[in-house]
């Protein structure tokens, strides 16, 4: 399994989050998730990158080259 260091962005809840906190990953484009707080967000976010990257490899799609830059 690799293991890789993400640049995140949390957004405060607003109008356009729904009134909820928003984490987005800018390098997996739509690759966000919401939460009730900033640690649901970020624990959700992780999830749904996971679910982001393992897509890429199912269907042979390379993953965006700033995403490799981050591999460890």
């Amino acid at each position: 399994m690799n293991l890789y260091k993400l640049a995140f962005v949390m957004h405060e809840p607003g109008y356009e989050t729904e009134d909820k906190y928003m984490a987005e990953i800018p390098a997996l484009p739509g690759c966000r998730a919401w939460g009730d707080t900033a640690d649901d967000a970020l624990e959700n976010l992780r999830s749904v990158a996971a679910a982001f990257i393992e897509s890429y490899k199912e269907w042979g799609d390379d993953l965006p080259s700033a995403i490799l830059a981050c591999r460890s």
